[in-house]
């Protein structure tokens, strides 16, 4: 039976939702597959914003209607028999699950001890313990305690069990007072989270709903962002220009062209906030040679027409709230970043008793990764600050605390272009690789790097601004602890500055690379799929040391298996004998690494076929790390493994290089962006003492 944790509180607003995802998320790391359950969904007549939340979570593997127990009409017109439906529905759910995130109901929206005690039943019949989520908005702590307390006896009454309590939406100096209050005077582990106005700010698209309002300018796209600050345009345009704001949506009248123009001219200046939106209202378009001046400039800044008039529309727009969905990656982000910081994750799941399983799935992989990046954060620079899913990623990683990050572009498009998304780059360093402050320096110094090639400083300066090369040189001079490129630009682009400046590390003569392979229960190392076409013995011996080191920084124990067409001595041939001979180089090179070769792919991966064919093998049948004979075969069977299994196919990871770069595929998603951020950091802390850092310099910002 999966072990549950059911989240309650005594009052609506309380920020549950914020919680239930950083346990999905936490959850996720230490099972193979976790549930969410609402017991009593929040309308009838509109989905879930906090259920959908939770299953748009890469980790829960069911559908909306698996994940809600009954109506709010059901519990009205008859609460035992809802009760026994719950129970029913959520079992359903447990049996498939070895973990389940129990969502307590909030369909009155205020506080009321008949609701809170039904949670407590449900709890009870669930055999779920609770955590309370406490709204700590506005109270002392002493009040917070009060409240606790009350929560807590309702919870005994009906038999259910608290675990714990998380006291959310707390003023940021109050943390520490909550939580020795709290804690000191109920013996129970408390949490407290600081209050973040993003997480509750609408977007501009609810405005626009919220007054009525239609499209009139702007791109339909950046109606997504978000809003932190609504201003009434009645005033002359200076006097307004004066307290306009980051995210802000200026409320103005249809017929002021002057402040309407006024607020345009400010959002595309430099050094001036950038707005999220104007709304005009009173029914009145701006006239039509104001709008054809408007369409020429071609501004993306949304402009909402309404028919509302100035207090209807601010009124309209100041009571409307937003909430924490899938849909805004950036609020996401944050409600996992505040999660992790202030709630110890390793005492809640030792208190649910949730051991980690010996498996290791995709997802628990790739937290994995993140949580080691985090440990010791490296500094990496991404050269492509023009695409936006590196923005995207770039975000994501700062505010989860991945890495610190150098973004390579025209600082104030990229800038302005993060705004557009709604990203806080805040905390990026921004460089214009075409700075002849850089370009000079880079250029005496990779002039240094290739006289032997005939540079000459004229020649280096027309190279090194090109963004490859400028990363490249940044991690050699020691200002970035690694690079990661190739969204935009093709292999070559990213990996040739790095043959030519870092060069291989010592003892290996070759850089190769591997994909780290996440299948269902497990991750293998393939190598080498994407640099060395036709390796020779000497070669694929290189391939067979540093895939696996590669193993063993990313905690895979190395079982090294030479691939080839035959298994042990029954074949002959020029492929295999290359395979045999590099067999042979691993083991006088490194004996303490445990290696077979040549072998067949069946042979190294299951248990049976290698009981027959190398029965005293000590890697066959249970091989992580599998060195291909050539890259035609290497990467055939990664992209075959990868489509055909479902296998999540992390990489290509380089390897052999002096200091890590890595290179993306032009297809990469987010997350395969912040992976292989997390990789490279990963492989920067194994390059460097612990506790080193790269020299900090003046950067644009």
């Amino acid at each position: 039976m999966a072990r549950s944790i059911y989240l309650t509180s005594p009052e609506g607003d309380s920020g549950k939702s914020v919680v239930a995802l950083g346990l999905v998320d936490l959850l996720s790391r230490s099972v193979q597959r976790v549930g969410v359950f609402r017991p009593v969904a929040r309308s009838t007549k509109t989905r879930d914003y906090v259920l959908e939340l939770l299953l748009a979570h890469d980790g829960v593997d069911l559908t909306y209607d698996e994940c809600v127990g009954v109506t709010y009409e059901e519990v009205l017109a008859d609460q035992e028999a809802a009760l026994g439906k719950i129970v029913q529905r959520y079992h359903e759910v447990a049996r498939r699950c070895d973990a389940v995130v129990v969502v307590g109901s909030d369909y009155t929206d205020v506080a009321g001890p008949t609701e809170l005690a039904y949670n407590g039943r449900i709890a009870a019949n669930l055999g779920a313990p609770v955590v309370l989520v406490v709204n700590g908005s506005g109270r002392t702590p002493e009040a917070i305690h009060q409240v606790v307390d009350i929560v807590v006896g309702a919870m005994r009454d009906e038999h259910a069990q608290v675990l714990a309590v998380t006291v959310n939406r707390c003023g940021p100096a109050a943390l520490d007072a909550v939580k020795a209050e709290v804690e000191g005077g109920t013996g129970l582990p408390t949490f407290a989270l600081p209050e973040s106005p993003l997480l509750t700010a609408p977007t501009v698209r609810q405005l626009m709903e919220a007054v009525g309002g239609s499209l009139r300018a702007g791109d339909d796209e950046l109606l997504s962002r978000e809003v932190l600050d609504v201003l009434v345009g009645a005033m002359s345009v200076e006097h307004l220009l004066d307290r306009i704001a980051d995210g802000a949506v200026v409320i103005t009248p249809g017929d002021r062209s002057d402040v309407l123009l006024g607020l345009l001219m400010a959002h595309a200046a430099e050094g001036f906030p950038s707005l999220a939106g104007i709304i005009l209202n009173g029914g009145f378009e701006p006239s039509p040679v104001v709008m054809r001046l408007i369409d020429g400039l071609g501004t993306r800044l949304p402009i909402i027409t309404t028919s509302l008039g100035s207090f209807r529309s601010a009124s309209a727009a100041a009571s409307t709230r937003g909430h924490l969905s899938a849909d805004s990656q950036l609020k996401v982000d944050t409600a996992l970043a505040l999660f992790e910081e202030h709630v110890d994750g390793t005492a809640l799941l030792g208190a649910l008793d949730v051991a980690r399983p010996e498996v290791v799935t995709p997802l628990m992989f790739e937290y994995e990764l993140l949580d080691r990046a985090r440990a010791d954060r490296k500094h990496i620079v991404l050269p492509e600050g023009n695409d936006d899913r590196i923005l995207r990623a770039a975000s994501t990683l700062l505010r989860r605390g991945v890495a610190r990050l150098t973004i390579l572009g025209e600082p104030a498009a990229i800038r302005t272009r993060a705004t557009e998304l709604g990203l806080d780059l805040a905390d990026a360093d921004l460089i214009d690789p075409h700075d002849p402050a850089w370009v000079e320096r880079f250029a005496a110094e990779y002039t240094q790097i290739r006289a032997h090639k005939g540079m000459t400083v004229e020649r280096a300066r027309e190279i090194v601004p090109s963004v490859s090369y400028f990363g490249t040189m940044m991690v050699h001079l020691g200002l970035a602890d690694g690079m990661v490129s190739g969204a935009a630009h093709t292999t070559a682009h990213t990996i040739k500055p790095s043959f030519e400046i870092i060069k291989t590390a010592p003892g290996t003569s070759s850089v190769s690379s591997c994909f780290l392979m996440c299948l269902e229960d497990r991750v293998l190392v393939y190598a080498d799929c994407a640099v060395i076409p036709d390796p020779t013995a000497e070669q694929l011996a290189d391939i067979a040391i540093s895939s696996a080191a590669t193993a063993v920084q990313f905690g895979i124990e190395p079982r090294i298996a030479m691939l080839s067409y035959s298994t042990g001595a029954s074949g002959t041939g020029a492929d295999v004998d290359k395979v045999r001979a590099a067999t042979a180089l691993v083991r006088e090179r490194r004996p303490d690494l445990s290696v077979e070769g040549p072998i067949q792919y069946d042979a190294a991966v299951d248990a049976s076929v290698a009981q027959t064919k190398l029965p005293d093998s000590a890697v066959a049948g249970r091989a992580t790390v599998f060195v291909f004979p050539d890259l035609n075969t290497g990467n055939n069977t990664y992209k075959a493994v990868q489509r055909s299994a479902g296998a999540i196919a992390v990489g290509p990871v380089l390897q052999g290089l002096n200091k890590p770069v890595n290179d993306l595929s032009r297809g990469a998603l987010v997350q395969d962006i912040v992976n292989t951020v997390a990789i490279t950091a990963i492989q920067a802390q194994a390059d460097a003492p612990a506790g080193a850092t790269t020299t900090s310099e003046a950067v644009v910002r």
